[in-house]
């Protein structure tokens, strides 16, 4: 279809034909990229245009409406020209792209990172193949799983989750050469998008090996009842702090938020050797508990014992100096007396030393006199008074 100009001549619809008239293959209409009228589209796939199908029907197109609405002296060159003007546009304007909150985007030119842009909105990098834009979301809280998998059963129609247990990750050995079942989660976020773009080679599994080779390290040098009993808060700060430093190591530019024990428990297989070492592990513990208390008690008992010895002994050597120094006290004021007056001194010693002999003596008293029949009546006051008390 054609209009009528001003001088009655038809000049060709800008817009293209209807059907049955020349130039039925012409655009009909333009919407957002895309060519209404043909099978298909291209992706945006990030700004870029992939389909590139589309985009060379969209550009033939557009050259045959541009060539149709030129004049015929301008066809040819001219067209070609508003054609590599439009194609430059559109390659340029696939480098707009836009950052979401939480996200991270990463620019590489010609494969080379050159630079992260870590605010939301609008950005602008040069188009392909000359630079990309990855984008990565720092805010997600990631998780991981080791010992175990869990997905949803197909079986069951409420949607539950249900777990899995994965034995080649969750049997260990630990120090005491027992084996522990162990299920753990993993929590960890990214921290540095280009580090972990770049820096290591299939991340989430490398973090899964790394936590692996912690996890046993730690397991191995603890002993099982810690493990299953009250040791757990212990293992997961000792695993989450291995975890952190090796993956520094890498600058893999994830930090490791939380590790937690799901399950520790002794495998089944073991389960009854497990409670019989218990057992007698126990009865162990409860013989020494006794044989320690008895040991609190007879200690103290022996060591009061023995100090009550020494002091009596002390005190016994002490009363016997004092009872030496004394009498050699006693024989020097003795001494000194009988140097003053030898005979009556004499006198009184044999005096005294013969009351001490004779005191407890029995006595006949022998009159020597010649009138005398040589026995004087004696009368035994001592004893007769020792008969009447009694």
């Amino acid at each position: 279809m054609s209009q009528d100009d001003d001088s009655g001549k038809k000049r060709p619809n800008p817009w293209g034909s209807v059907s049955g008239s020349k130039g039925e293959n012409k655009i009909t209409s333009i919407h957002g990229g895309r060519k209404s009228g043909h099978n298909g589209g291209g992706n945006n796939n990030g700004g870029h245009g992939n389909d590139l199908q589309d985009i060379g029907a969209l550009l033939k197109d557009l050259q045959n409406t541009i060539t149709e609405m030129l004049p015929g002296n301008m066809k040819g060159g001219f067209a070609i020209i508003l054609l590599a003007g439009a194609v430059l546009a559109l390659w340029m304007a696939s480098g707009f792209y836009i950052i979401n909150p939480g996200e991270h985007g990463v620019i590489q030119r010609f494969g080379a990172w050159s630079r992260t842009k870590s605010t939301e909105g609008l950005g602008y990098h040069w188009p392909a193949p000359i630079e990309k834009v990855t984008k990565v979301n720092v805010n997600q809280q990631r998780s991981m799983t080791i010992g175990y998998t869990e997905g949803v059963s197909h079986r069951r129609r409420d949607g539950v989750s249900v777990k899995q247990a994965v034995q080649d990750e969750s049997l260990m050995l630990t120090a005491d050469r027992n084996i522990v079942d162990l299920q753990i989660a993993l929590q960890w976020d990214i921290i540095s998008a280009e580090q972990f773009l770049f820096e290591i080679q299939d991340q989430e599994n490398t973090i899964k090996k790394v936590a692996e080779s912690a996890i046993r390290e730690v397991v191995g040098q603890t002993n099982m009842f810690p493990i299953i009993t009250t040791g757990r808060t212990l293992i997961e700060t000792a695993v989450k702090d291995i975890i952190q430093k090796n993956l520094d190591e890498y600058n893999s530019g994830v930090n490791i938020k939380q590790v937690l024990i799901q399950k520790a428990e002794v495998h089944p297989d073991v389960q009854q050797a497990f409670q019989d070492v218990q057992s007698a592990r126990q009865d162990a513990e409860d013989t020494e508990n006794i044989a320690r208390a008895h040991r609190e008690k007879i200690l103290p008992e022996a060591r009061g014992q023995a100090i009550k010895l020494v002091q009596e002994a002390e005190a016994y050597r002490q009363s016997k100096i004092a009872q030496s120094t004394g009498d050699a006290e006693r024989f020097r004021s003795i001494y000194q007396a009988y140097l003053s007056g030898k005979d009556v001194t004499k006198e009184r010693i044999y005096i005294e030393t013969m009351e001490d002999v004779l005191g407890n003596a029995e006595k006949i008293i022998m009159d020597s006199g010649a009138s005398g029949s040589g026995v004087v009546p004696y009368l035994p006051l001592n004893e007769l008074n020792n008969k009447t008390i009694r």
